[in-house]
C-alpha cells in the first residue's frame, strides 16, 4: 500500500475541506488513479512564498510518505467552473517547489490530486 502525502495552497484553505483530494484518494481516481492500494501518509499546507514546503516534504516523508501530490489547485484554474491548464493556479512557483521536494527527500512529488483539467494526466 503506497503512503501519500497531500501538499495544499493557503489560498485555497480557507474555502476548501480538501474533500475531493480525499476522495479520490480513497477511491484511487483522478491524480491517484495508477495506485493499486494507497493510504492517506498527512497533508499540509504551504505558505507563500513556499519557504516552508521543503520542510513539509521531509516531515511527510518522515511521516511514512512515499509519494507527495501536490493539489490541482497550485498549477490549474477555475474558469467557467472546468479546470483547466491556463495560467498557474494559486502558485507560479509550482514546478521550482516541486523540483526543490524532489531533491530534498528523493521520493516523488506530483503535480495532481482531484479536478484534473481535461486531457491532464499526472507524471508518476
Amino acid at each position: 500500500m503506497t503512503k501519500i502525502g497531500i501538499i495544499r495552497c493557503e489560498k485555497n484553505e480557507t474555502t476548501c475541506p480538501l474533500t475531493g483530494c480525499i476522495t479520490c484518494l480513497e477511491q484511487r481516481t483522478q491524480g491517484f488513479k495508477s495506485y493499486d492500494a494507497a493510504t492517506l501518509a498527512g497533508i499540509f499546507t504551504c505558505r507563500c512564498p513556499g519557504d516552508n514546503v521543503v520542510n513539509l516534504a521531509k516531515i511527510l516523508k518522515a511521516k511514512g510518505a512515499e509519494v507527495i501530490h501536490v493539489a490541482t489547485c497550485l498549477f490549474a484554474n477555475k474558469v467557467d467552473g472546468k479546470w483547466v491548464l491556463e495560467g498557474d493556479g494559486f502558485c507560479e512557483k509550482h514546478e521550482q517547489l516541486l523540483s526543490q521536494m524532489r531533491e530534498a527527500t528523493g521520493i516523488p512529488c506530483i503535480k495532481g490530486t482531484a479536478h484534473l483539467p481535461e486531457g491532464y494526466s499526472p507524471e508518476i
